[in-house]
């Protein structure tokens, strides 16, 4: 696609990784919403310029197809870069609109990784920080539990937040959360740098559950 001079003056600005993530914000706040410009920008395939481009999205022209063409994309980045771009569409877009959501409600078996880690990822948003449960965990754990061992690594990660924050927030499901952990032994050997908390489940539920007792 031929970009027009804005989307020019834009790519030269931020390509090749030299912005910072707040200056994409920044800008994004002083570009507000365009979609067309996002679409121009989308076609030039840098990280940077692909992350700007989710943030100043049309949330309203944003379908299925469309969707499943950005995370095409998407999952030709290496591993850390196609979820942080994903995540942000996810959390920029599609979790600010009912139809976006509806969507997303249905990738529990899509067969893009990327979709079906939406999926599980808002999952676990709904009971983060807080927020009151809704009533579907009964229906998930089963699934958590069948399917977390074997789901592909990006979606494994958000099967696991969410069983985390189902342990977090749900004192009647915290053993069963606990002991999956303990069975898969996901993450148990995963370095832990000082000051975080492990993404191991035993350990991240004892650690929040504390801290919330705490307070």
């Amino acid at each position: 696609m031929a970009l027009s001079a804005t989307a020019r003056d834009i790519y030269t600005q931020i390509s090749g990784g030299k912005t910072k993530l707040g200056d994409l914000r920044k800008l994004a706040k002083e570009i507000k919403r365009d979609h067309e410009l996002a679409m121009e920008l989308w076609s030039t395939g840098d990280f940077h310029v692909h992350l700007l481009a989710v943030l100043i999205m049309d949330k309203k022209l944003l379908t299925q197809d469309i969707i499943e063409q950005l995370v095409a994309d998407i999952k030709e980045y290496e591993y850390d870069q196609r979820n942080q771009l994903a995540d942000w569409l996810m959390a920029n877009q599609l979790t600010k609109n009912k139809k976006l959501i509806g969507l997303m409600e249905s990738w529990e078996k899509h067969p893009y990784a990327l979709l079906r880690r939406m999926y599980w990822y808002n999952q676990g948003r709904l009971r983060w920080a807080g927020k009151t449960p809704p009533d579907n965990t009964i229906d998930l754990l089963p699934r958590l539990e069948s399917n977390l061992s074997t789901e592909e690594p990006e979606v494994q990660w958000a099967m696991n937040f969410t069983a985390a924050q189902i342990g977090i927030s749900e004192p009647a499901f915290r053993a069963r959360c606990i002991a999956l952990g303990e069975r898969i032994g996901l993450y148990k050997d995963k370095p832990v740098a000082r000051g975080c908390t492990p993404d191991y489940l035993p350990e991240w539920i004892r650690i929040e559950v504390a801290k919330l007792e705490k307070s």
